[in-house]
């Protein structure tokens, strides 16, 4: 009886970005009913190696072979993508540049009217050389009920959310049956309802036909039908094997280069370290202004309503954030969280029809829009989207001093030395220089909160900070975001994981399909959540 083909082997794989070489003469293979994680730092290639295994990376010399039928003979070369299904943020990216394009050709043509709608990019996961069949309706119509996005099919992409618009490419990649199904960071951008709701249609997957790679930061995000894990460091595979031989605090701790504690309760794991005093900011970095200089009450909104096309996102929202405050907005997506801070930044326009008030001033009362951005800094996936033209990571710091998506007007003798202030109290001497296009999405979060904060600004807004950052990383910034917290600076602090709120946080607002359900000191928000 011969014996059954590995599913997937890479074969003495080398690969090529720029002028580096990563994964020289790799060898790696999965077998049937193995489902893998892959983990390790950020920038160390994990997104270039699984891009590889569906030809989105071309392979500088080896091989893939893929038996995507599990006959007795394998099908050499690159895989056929349509037995692959993708996700990553970079699609995302790809996406949302696409669209900007599509818009601005409508308005041209005088289409205003027309929008893409997140059907039409579920659908756009089918091959174009056919047409849909009864079965895709049947099948997507399953699948949006899975992932529970039936609500969103006929909005347009522009106005979901970061963690709606991954369960839509989710479902694309979903409708095609894939055998594979690789998802790079699939949970980042998802409250926690639906990140378990996500983990579960995962985990069922695994026990279908389909083989599943998961590439992660967060232990705690893999999943029980996970058989193996991938280490990989340094643009090498640097550990593999069974999940309960992989998965140890030492090799985990030589994984990320700093001491960790890892423990397992039923099947998921946990990964714990020492959190460390943190220091004060440098006197020269913090925000400089005298706190009778700053208005008492630094935002405020009354009855404030935000709809789209008759769905109301924020419904009769009453909030006052006061000086020497610390906030945190909690909410599921979809509640309204990102509108609050398009308002408060000026990116949504109905800000002008309520009753907004930033830092003592009525919205609408002759204050520009420069005059408000200079006053804030803001980290979030919708700002890093926006950094589309290639440029180094230091002008994208660089930048922070003008609000500019771009670098027009380059930094002064002394805008230069808080900026390699900020890159040495962040850690990042070592991509700094790098192009800021090349950099991992990790690496890309750390560049934009350095450049909110090089103006030291009075408030800075963080929408989900730790997205896309390994273990260090997601240390390292929270301990800077805890030390901010501490100086002038006012924090406005948007997330879904509760676990990642700093210390520095005094008040908390949660918020429910555009409705405030609770709202004031953050002890008492937890303790009426906890009662809930």
């Amino acid at each position: 009886m011969l014996r059954k083909q590995p599913f997937l082997t890479a074969e003495n794989v080398t690969l090529r970005l720029q002028d580096r070489l990563y994964f020289k003469n790799s060898f790696w293979q999965i077998h049937t009913e193995e489902h893998w994680a892959i983990l390790g730092p950020n920038g160390s290639g994990k997104s270039t190696f699984v891009r590889s295994l569906w030809g989105g990376v071309p392979l500088q010399s080896g091989r893939i072979l893929f038996n995507a039928s599990e006959s007795q003979t394998e099908a050499q070369g690159n895989p056929q993508r349509d037995s692959i299904g993708y996700v990553s943020f970079e699609m995302h990216h790809t996406l949302m540049e696409q669209e900007e394009l599509q818009e601005y050709h409508r308005a041209f043509a005088g289409k205003m009217d027309e929008m893409t709608t997140t059907r039409e990019v579920i659908f756009s996961g089918i091959l174009a050389n056919r047409k849909m069949t009864p079965a895709d309706e049947e099948r997507c119509a399953s699948i949006v009920t899975l992932l529970g996005i039936q609500s969103l099919l006929s909005q347009s992409i522009t106005s979901l959310s970061t963690g709606e618009m991954r369960k839509a490419l989710i479902a694309r990649a979903l409708l095609k049956s894939p055998k594979l199904l690789i998802l790079d960071e699939p949970f980042d951008g998802l409250d926690e309802t639906s990140r378990q709701s996500l983990a579960e249609s995962i985990n069922d997957l695994m026990t279908a036909s389909v083989r599943v790679i998961l590439v992660v930061h967060r232990i705690e995000e893999i999943l029980p039908h996970i058989t193996h894990v991938l280490f990989i460091k340094d643009g090498q595979l640097f550990r593999q094997g069974p999940k309960e031989e992989v998965l140890t605090s030492d090799h985990i701790s030589n994984l990320y280069g700093c001491q960790l504690s890892l423990e397992r309760v039923n099947w998921r794991y946990r990964v714990t370290y020492e959190v460390g005093k943190p220091e004060p900011i440098h006197p020269v970095l913090a925000y400089k202004e005298k706190p009778q200089d700053v208005p008492e009450v630094m935002i405020e909104m009354k009855e404030t309503t935000v709809q789209y096309d008759g769905r109301i996102v924020l419904d009769k929202l009453n909030w006052v954030m006061r000086r020497g405050e610390n906030w945190a907005i909690w909410g599921p997506n979809g509640s309204g969280k990102s509108t609050i801070l398009r308002l408060i930044i000026g990116e949504n326009l109905q800000g002008y029809a309520n009753q907004v008030i930033l830092f003592g001033r009525q919205k609408g009362t002759g204050e520009s829009l420069w005059e408000i951005k200079k006053r804030i800094g803001a980290v979030s996936s919708e700002l890093q989207i926006q950094y589309r033209k290639k440029m180094s990571a230091y002008d994208v710091i660089g930048s922070g001093f003008y609000d500019s998506i771009g670098l027009y007007q380059y930094p002064t003798p002394d805008q230069k030395k808080i900026i390699d202030q900020w890159i040495q109290h962040l850690g990042i001497e070592d991509i700094a220089r790098e192009s800021f296009h090349h950099l991992s999405y990790g690496q890309k979060r750390m560049i934009l909160l350095a450049r909110a904060m090089v103006k030291s600004p009075v408030l800075l807004i963080v929408d989900e900070p730790c997205h896309g950052l390994d273990i260090p990383n997601r240390k390292r910034i929270l301990e800077i975001l805890e030390r901010i917290g501490q100086t002038r600076t006012h924090l406005l602090y948007v997330t879904n994981h509760k676990e990642e709120v700093p210390d520095c946080i005094t008040y908390v607002m949660r918020l429910q399909k555009g409705k405030v359900l609770s709202q004031g000191r953050k002890e008492d928000v937890l303790q009426k959540q906890t009662k809930d």
